[in-house]
């Protein structure tokens, strides 16, 4: 399953509006990068966090037959440090243009002045070690409560809130580690029962 990261292009013309719902829009560790000019740092201002500035981002009247592809590099190399969050760049409309032209050709840039468009990725990986250490210790704490509520229950509330967050960008990871929690505590429950019911008084 393709998955993609985040870019998402800010032109220093975004009205206030614009820039606010971008920062509402935005994960915690999202990096923003931003054009060393005074209108670039007014939508820095408006999105509420650090920026570092890049020198090729700045605008300029005749550009180099190569402009393109400097600030498409420039995008990936922060891109890739972390292929798992979110990407801002902030730049004139004319950077923008040469910028989208080789980082996202085959996609539509928007009409306003906010565009996203994503990078493909790998799917985040399954923690594998902390969901079956998880399903042991859900398969404990449903023993633990059975006498309140059905040994079932917390397994099948696990799948079910899994299986929604299988379908929610960015979450898949975590609804995956949570069907293999309720995996393993399915059978961990089998034998912690198996082990009460040939040693009374254990559990």
């Amino acid at each position: 399953m393709t998955d993609y990261q985040r870019i998402v292009v800010v032109s220093t013309h975004a009205s206030a509006a614009d820039v606010g719902r971008v920062r509402k829009a935005l994960g915690s560790s999202a990096v923003v990068l931003t054009a060393p000019t005074g209108e670039a740092k007014r939508v820095v201002q408006g999105l509420g966090r650090e920026a570092a500035p890049e020198v090729v981002l700045a605008p300029v009247r005749f550009p180099d037959t190569d402009r393109g592809h400097r600030l498409d590099e420039v995008v990936r190399r922060h891109a890739v440090a972390d292929r798992y969050r979110d990407v801002v760049v902030v730049a004139d409309p004319a950077t923008i243009t040469l910028l989208l032209r080789v980082l996202a050709p085959d996609q539509l840039p928007a009409a306003g002045s906010v565009t996203e468009v994503g990078l493909p990725r790998a799917p985040r990986p399954v923690p594998l070690g902390p969901a079956a250490a998880g399903g042991v210790g859900l398969a404990v704490l449903a023993g633990v409560l059975a006498a309140l509520v059905p040994v079932w229950v917390l397994p099948a509330l696990t799948a079910v809130a899994g299986r929604v967050l299988l379908v929610v960008p960015g979450r898949r990871h975590v609804g995956l580690a949570l069907l293999v929690a309720v995996g393993v505590a399915v059978p961990a429950g089998l034998l912690l029962v198996a082990g009460s019911n040939r040693f009374p008084g254990s559990w």
